[in-house]
């Protein structure tokens, strides 16, 4: 398998650089998760890294690596988002019906 030195930004990983398995197309994964054990034996702590463009050529526009930025919110990415799916309602989402009506 194929690896590829890649560093991370930000969270208890920053500046630290981790070969990172590339997939069938070369690229790394989209996200990377490092579970942290807790200190009293609990359950590990999940820590999630998004994939980031590293830089692009001012030539060619193409991508020259890609870096892992810490996101604390740890919200999971994971869904394919199909042109013909709908996107997932926040949690301010308004309930369907019309606006004015007052009687339910």
């Amino acid at each position: 398998m194929k690896r590829q030195d890649t560093p991370f930004e930000g969270g208890p990983m920053d500046g630290r650089v981790l070969p990172v398995l590339l997939g069938i197309t070369g690229h790394p994964p989209k996200t990377y998760r490092i579970p942290v054990p807790a200190p009293d034996g609990g359950p590990p702590t999940v820590m999630v890294y998004r994939r980031v463009p590293r830089g692009q050529s001012s030539r060619t526009g193409l991508t020259r690596g890609w870096k892992y930025l810490h996101d604390p919110t740890g919200q999971a990415g994971g869904r394919p988002r199909w042109p013909w799916s709908k996107p997932a309602a926040g949690p301010d989402a308004t309930p369907k019906g019309k606006p004015d009506d007052t009687d339910g």
